[in-house]
C-alpha cells in the first residue's frame, strides 16, 4: 500500500501515505501515476523532496523504548501500525456504526487495506469482509456514464471524493421505496 484515502457519508476525509512502501518494486504506470499525485511533506526544506524524503519516516516515529509514538499532523506520511491505528479511529464501528466499504475497481485494494491487519480474518471486529464495488454496481443498473472525475486522478484522496460522488449518483438512480 502507497496512499489511502476515504471520504466518510457524513464528510469526514482521511488521507495517509506510507513510508514503508518499496518504491523499487513499483511499475512504472505507478512510478508515472501514483508518485507524482503523493503530498511532499510540509516541514522539509532545502534539497529534501519528493517521494524519498520519508523512507526512514522522518514525521512518523515510533520509539516504544521511550514511551511514545505519533506522527505530525500536518504531514501524510505514516508508518503501517500508525495507517491502522488512525484507520482504527476514523471508522471506529462503536462511535459510527459498521462501515460499509465501496471502492472503484476495488479488489486489489481491498487486499491491501485488509493487509493492515493481517489476515482477512483478522479485521476488526464490525468490519466488513468484503468491500463493495461501485463498477460492479454501475454495471448491474445497465452501466450508465458516471460522472467525470476531472482533476486529481489516481490519488486516493481525490479518487475516494470522486468514488463518493459516483456512488450519489448511482443511488440517485435507484427507484424511491
Amino acid at each position: 500500500m502507497i496512499s489511502i484515502g476515504i471520504v466518510a457519508e457524513d464528510g469526514r476525509e482521511l488521507y495517509l501515505q506510507s513510508c514503508e512502501f518499496d518504491a523499487e518494486k513499483a511499475s512504472t504506470w505507478v512510478q508515472e501515476h501514483v508518485f507524482t499525485t503523493l503530498v511532499v511533506c510540509p516541514r522539509l526544506s532545502g534539497n529534501v523532496r519528493g517521494l524519498y524524503a520519508h523512507t526512514h519516516g522522518q514525521c512518523c516515529f515510533e520509539e516504544p523504548d521511550k514511551g511514545y509514538a505519533g506522527a505530525y499532523a500536518d504531514c501524510p506520511w505514516r508508518t503501517r501500525e500508525q495507517i491502522k491505528r488512525e484507520l482504527l479511529a476514523f471508522m471506529n464501528p462503536e462511535q459510527y456504526g459498521k462501515p460499509e466499504i465501496w471502492g472503484y475497481y476495488a479488489d486489489y485494494d481491498w487486499v491491501a487495506f485488509a493487509q493492515l491487519f493481517g489476515t482477512m480474518m483478522n479485521l476488526p471486529d464490525g468490519f466488513p469482509m468484503y468491500c463493495r464495488d461501485i463498477k460492479q454496481w454501475a454495471d448491474m443498473v445497465g452501466n450508465p456514464q458516471l460522472p467525470e472525475q476531472g482533476e486529481g486522478e489516481h490519488n486516493a484522496l481525490q479518487d475516494a471524493r470522486w468514488n463518493r460522488l459516483a456512488f450519489q449518483f448511482l443511488q440517485s438512480l435507484a427507484p424511491s421505496h
